[in-house]
Parts: C-alpha cells; sequence; structure tokens
C-alpha cells in the first residue's frame, strides 16, 4: 500500500518532461528574442563595413549574415561576457578575410589601370564612389584598417584587437595604405 502512495503523490515523468520542455521554449525566445534585438542595433553598421570592404551591397549583406549566424551559434556563451560590438566586428572581419581568400583565385589583374573621369568635387556620389573603387584596389587588411581607423572612427588600438594585429602593425598598414589610396585616387582628390 506505501508502494501505491509513493507512485500516486510523485508526478507523472511526462508532467515533468513538458515543463522541461515549456521552460525550454521560454529561455529560447527570451535568447532568440534578445540576439534579434541586437541585430536590429548593429545591423546597418555592420552592412556599411562589410560594402566598404568588398564594393557590392548583395555581398555585403550576405557577409552579414554569415556574421550573425556564427554569432548565433555562439550566443549563449557570448551574450553577457563579451563586447558585443567589437565582438560583431571581429566576426565580421573574419568572414571578409575567409571571403577573399576564397575568391582571390578569380581576381582579374590588369596591366594598366583603366581611365578614371575627372575627380568631382568633395561629398558627390562620383567622388564616394571613386573612394570606394579606390579602397576595392586595396589589400584586404590595408583596407580592413582604413574602414576600421577612418569610417568608423576607431582608435588604433581597437583596431589591433578587432584585427588581431599588434598596435605598429595597424599603424604601419595606416600609413601605407594612405600613401596608396593617394595614389590611386590622384591629385584632384581633397585630402582630409
Amino acid at each position: 500500500m506505501t508502494d501505491s502512495r509513493v507512485a500516486t503523490s510523485a508526478p507523472p515523468v511526462q508532467e515533468i518532461r513538458s515543463g522541461w520542455g515549456a521552460s525550454r521554449r521560454r529561455a529560447k525566445a527570451a535568447r532568440d528574442e534578445e540576439f534579434t534585438a541586437f541585430v536590429m542595433s548593429a545591423g546597418t553598421r555592420l552592412r556599411r563595413t562589410a560594402y566598404l570592404m568588398c564594393r557590392d551591397w548583395h555581398l555585403a549583406e550576405d557577409l552579414t549574415q554569415q556574421a550573425f549566424a556564427k554569432m548565433y551559434a555562439a550566443w549563449n556563451r557570448i551574450r553577457t561576457g563579451a563586447n558585443l560590438e567589437a565582438y560583431s566586428r571581429r566576426v565580421l572581419m573574419n568572414v571578409v578575410f575567409d571571403q577573399q581568400r576564397r575568391r582571390s583565385g578569380s581576381e582579374l589583374v590588369l596591366a594598366d589601370l583603366p581611365d578614371h573621369p575627372d575627380r568631382a568635387p568633395a561629398g558627390t556620389p562620383e567622388l564616394r564612389v571613386a573612394l570606394v573603387d579606390a579602397l576595392a584596389q586595396l589589400a584586404v587588411k590595408d583596407r580592413a584598417v582604413l574602414v576600421l581607423r577612418h569610417a568608423e572612427d576607431h582608435s588604433v588600438e581597437t583596431v589591433a584587437t578587432i584585427l588581431g594585429l599588434s598596435v605598429p602593425a595597424v599603424k604601419m598598414r595606416n600609413a601605407r595604405a594612405l600613401t596608396r589610396l593617394r595614389t590611386l585616387l590622384g591629385d584632384d582628390f581633397p585630402d582630409r
């Protein structure tokens, strides 16, 4: 008789399992909501950075989505302990570098650079296009340094952390890339 009382006073196994399932669903919903809020706040910034790195809005969207997919896979681990802004930049840069390595064999090398039309005044769409085209001719790491340092206005130390480089290496790449960029853009480009 004692055995039947124990069996009737304990909740059935199915009730326990369904309670765990509901708890897991609530935790997953909360995690997904938190991740969605992060994507909404960081999406535009990351897409713009990706565009400056690859010069193609569709590819920039794909690269941003890949970065978000990698972050979602690690979201439980990174959501509380990491600086999500810096972490997202690092993940995006790694995705861009991986994509560049895969595409490097398909690039077309020209003996002479194509003729450029007369340079447009500062702030015009033509000037922005010329700048993005010139950026695309730089090495991917040099481009990353310029985009993070000047387009996103990060400190040298922050850029070094994001790219996994030393501070002197960032300074050297920055100076070299700016010189190359000025050469590509010519004398008509405003030096600001």
